[in-house]
């Protein structure tokens, strides 16, 4: 599923980093995502590491590096897993930390090329933009 939202926030609960076959690891999909929502700390851990305003855990980093290509191929290294974690995360952090989502929006779609390309299926999936 080609979709910014899903590709974002997969990637940031998923800590996806590239494997030699071209996918991302599926090492961290049994991360307790509901825990982290529930945990603003923790959650803004993430955020801000992305944003380049707060320290970066070893996974953050390698999430950090990795996000842009993420982005850019849609996502179509991901797991199934980590997609259907990204739709749930992007619900929370759209309704509940919107200004977080403006600023990584900005950051990681600075032309709104990716919110144009994936708008549509964002909707489909329940997601406003």
């Amino acid at each position: 599923m080609k979709h910014i939202l899903v590709v974002l926030f997969a990637c940031v609960l998923a800590f996806a980093y590239a494997r030699p076959d071209d996918k991302y690891t599926t090492k961290y999909d049994g991360v307790d995502l509901d825990a982290i929502l529930k945990n603003k700390r923790l959650l803004h851990g993430y955020i801000n590491c992305l944003l380049e305003k707060g320290p970066c855990s070893p996974d953050g980093t390698e999430l950090k590096n990795n996000l842009p290509d993420a982005i850019n191929n849609g996502c179509s290294k991901c797991s199934e897993k980590q997609r259907e974690g990204g739709k749930k995360v992007l619900r929370f952090i759209i309704d509940n930390e919107r200004a977080a989502w403006d600023e990584l929006e900005k950051k990681y779609d600075p032309s709104g090329e990716y919110r144009k390309k994936y708008e549509a299926e964002a909707k489909k999936e329940g997601i406003n933009l």
